[in-house]
């Protein structure tokens, strides 16, 4: 009997080893994966939390928001290594992106892992925004975490944005401090060839005005939601959410020669949405 009951085991422990799985209650089959199913994650949104640790931590893991991942300013080491908060596993959303929309798609917080840099993002000095910068430290613990997500979900470049890209009529974060060019260099966000931008400027001052619609219809076929009933102020918020990313050194908005070459390489490059 004693026998009977080891071959059992030894049954049921290589069922296990060929695709069966013991659950509470039931076994789960997981031999035929299907070919349709593909991961959740497409998307990565970086944000700054616009408060101190503390108050990050205290935000990011109460009922309003949330994020899958949490950076200090200067984040501790452990192992000689950063230490990063994850809040929420990949496999769930969290709630970072609220109403958005990039390159087509909306509800971006089912398809998007959230990471969140502690900063307390801008104040106002004699009517002008300050922007805190990101520290080293911070950009260093950021990296690979970006580069083990992009080699897991397979993401491209186009793939890695701010929250103001996704939501330019609301938010301003990351700001016009965060590296994009630095991070871009590793694959890790896009960034315009600089020598296809002098061919699209066509020797123009980079100052000289465009028509916004025309500037516009590329932000749009880049990824940005642009609509025909935008009003002015709207309009002017698309535009200085993408110079925010790609033009940092000037982000008021206005539709120069400059932000449309920079769009023209992006498109180049890229490829439209």
């Amino acid at each position: 009997m004693r026998i009977v009951w080891l071959l059992l085991i030894l049954l049921l422990a290589g069922c296990a080893t060929q695709g069966l799985q013991q659950r509470d209650g039931y076994v789960a089959d997981l031999r035929h994966p299907a070919k349709g199913a593909e991961p959740r994650v497409k998307l990565v949104v970086i944000h700054y939390t616009a408060g101190d640790f503390p108050e990050s931590m205290s935000a990011l893991t109460g009922d309003d928001v949330s994020a899958h991942y949490l950076i200090a300013r200067h984040p501790p080491l452990k192992a000689g290594k950063p230490l990063i908060w994850q809040l929420v596993p990949e496999q769930q959303l969290a709630w970072h992106a609220g109403s958005s929309y990039w390159r087509g798609a909306t509800r971006l917080n089912d398809t998007s892992v959230g990471i969140e840099l502690v900063n307390t993002g801008y104040r106002w000095v004699n009517g002008q925004r300050v922007w805190s910068p990101f520290s080293a430290q911070q950009i260093a613990a950021l990296t690979p975490l970006l580069k083990d997500l992009v080699r897991r979900y397979h993401l491209r470049p186009q793939d890695i944005i701010g929250h103001s890209d996704v939501a330019p009529q609301r938010k301003q974060d990351p700001g016009p401090l965060f590296p994009w060019q630095q991070l871009a260099r590793q694959g890790l966000g896009a960034w315009p060839d600089p020598a296809r931008v002098r061919f699209y400027l066509h020797g123009q001052s980079a100052t000289a005005p465009v028509a916004a619609g025309v500037l516009l219809s590329r932000l749009a076929s880049y990824g940005y939601e642009v609509s025909a009933d935008m009003t002015a102020g709207q309009q002017q918020k698309v535009i200085a959410a993408f110079q925010m990313h790609f033009r940092p050194q000037d982000h008021r908005g206005l539709a120069d020669v400059q932000t449309l070459a920079i769009a023209d390489a992006l498109l180049e490059k890229y490829g439209s949405r």
